[in-house]
């Protein structure tokens, strides 16, 4: 095979896995979507858990109001988009204006993570993540989190994914095991986090080396995105800022590469 023809057969294997992760992609979208203002309405008084709500921009009848109503006793999020958007996310075309994004699996509070660690007899140890919107990361972390023995992993309800069957399969059955909490504010809970007595270690590229701090003790370590990082005001309520040390071309890891590589370094210490 010459070097065309391995360039071309690389392409075109590459172009084969993007396809099959776009058709898992929507297969896990309409899995967990719930269209009708019956069915989400039932949903909702039914406990189920709901990730996020959509709302027909302007649409405010009763039925809907009462939708509406269930969704801030959920603390749902709640978005109003156009005809358009719901019309390309329905697969049934009988959405009647509502759209309601259902979690794969039941979320758990801050608290039940600080009382699995007290329960075990350890310092806590949580991972936090901002904008983490790729399914298949998300998956990824918990699953080192529970490798790690971390007492759960935290999430932001907005721009990021939720609990979805691609998450759960992704964490290959950690997610059954792992505590995840989706909080509406990612820096108010570190601010009641260290009123407990956690401390805060982000993960960034300009940071010192991690293997010169002390990640010992009750800690949260925060991941961001390769593409964006950690937003500005969660790194602000950070204690450390810790770099991984990179001899390569490129300069970031994919989220769930550096998350391993930090949780291990916490590991390691704590073992240490």
């Amino acid at each position: 095979m010459d070097k065309n023809q391995e360039k071309n057969y690389k392409t075109e294997s590459m172009n084969e896995k993007k396809t099959e992760r776009d058709r898992n992609a929507e297969k896990d979208r309409n899995e967990n979507i719930i269209e009708g203002r019956n069915a989400v309405l039932e949903a909702f008084r039914s406990g189920k858990t709901i990730d996020k709500l959509l709302i027909l921009n302007g649409c405010q009848d009763g039925p809907v109001k009462s939708i509406i109503r269930e969704a801030k006793k959920q603390d749902t999020l709640i978005q109003y988009v156009e005809k358009e958007r719901l019309n390309q996310l329905g697969g049934t075309g009988k959405h009647q204006g509502v759209i309601a994004y259902a979690a794969a699996y039941a979320y758990a509070e801050v608290e039940d993570m600080l009382k699995l660690a007290k329960e075990r007899g350890e310092d806590p140890f949580l991972v936090l993540l901002d904008n983490i919107e790729d399914p298949h990361n998300l998956g990824a972390i918990i699953r080192t989190a529970n490798l790690a023995g971390a007492h759960g992993v935290i999430i932001p309800k907005r721009r990021a994914v939720g609990l979805t069957a691609t998450v759960a399969k992704a964490s290959a059955g950690a997610l059954y095991y792992t505590p995840v909490a989706k909080v509406t504010n990612l820096t108010r809970t570190m601010e009641d986090l260290k009123k407990q007595g956690l401390w805060f270690v982000c993960a960034d590229m300009g940071g010192e080396q991690m293997y010169r701090l002390n990640l010992t003790g009750s800690i949260g370590l925060v991941v961001g995105s390769e593409g964006e990082g950690v937003g500005r005001l969660v790194k602000e309520k950070c204690d450390y800022i810790a770099g991984i040390p990179m001899k390569g071309d490129i300069d970031s890891l994919n989220a769930s590469v550096a998350a391993g590589i930090l949780a291990y370094e916490i590991v390691r210490q704590r073992l240490g």
